[in-house]
C-alpha cells in the first residue's frame, strides 16, 4: 500500500485518541512507517470484541447476584483473565481457583488470598468482596496493569 493509501477512519471506537504504526511504500519505492487512526473492519472488529466481553461481565454479573459463582467470576470478567492467566498473575493453583469461583469457598478466603486478587485485578481486597460497587464501572478499566 502506498503512504496517501494508509486507512485514516475517523470514526473509530477511540475517538483519534490512539493510532497504528502501518508500513507504506513511500515516493522512492522505500518501506516507511506512517500512523493510521484505524480503519473501519478494525473498528467493527473491536466493537463485536466489546459486546462480547460486556455480555460475559452481564453474565458474571447474573451469576454472582444469584450466588451461583463468587464475586471473582465477576473481576475475571471484567478484567479479562481466564483461569489459567488468574494462576500465572497469583501463582495461586488453577485448581483452587476454580474452587475459588464457589460463593461457599469464596467466602472462607484469608486475607493473603484476598489480597493476590485484589492486587491481580488492580483492586483492594474491600473492592473485592464488596463487588457490587464495581458492576457500574466500563469493562477493561481494572487488572492487567
Amino acid at each position: 500500500m502506498k503512504k496517501d493509501q494508509v486507512p485514516q477512519d475517523d470514526a473509530n471506537l477511540l475517538e483519534g485518541r490512539t493510532r497504528d504504526v502501518c508500513y507504506a511504500v513511500d515516493e522512492k519505492g522505500n518501506y516507511v512507517q506512517v500512523l493510521s487512526t484505524g480503519w473501519e473492519p478494525k473498528s467493527v472488529a473491536l466493537l463485536q470484541a466489546w459486546k462480547e466481553i460486556n455480555a460475559q461481565v452481564d453474565e458474571a454479573v447474573h451469576l454472582v447476584k444469584t450466588e451461583k459463582a463468587s464475586p471473582l467470576a465477576f473481576f475475571m470478567a471484567k478484567c479479562m483473565f481466564d483461569v489459567k492467566l488468574l494462576s500465572d498473575y497469583t501463582d495461586i493453583p488453577k485448581r483452587k481457583i476454580k474452587s475459588h469461583l464457589d460463593p461457599e469457598q469464596f467466602n472462607h478466603l484469608d486475607e493473603a488470598t484476598l489480597m493476590k486478587y485484589a492486587e491481580a485485578f488492580n483492586i483492594t481486597p474491600d473492592e473485592l468482596v464488596n463487588w457490587q460497587k464495581q458492576t457500574d464501572s466500563p469493562p477493561g478499566s481494572g487488572g492487567k496493569s
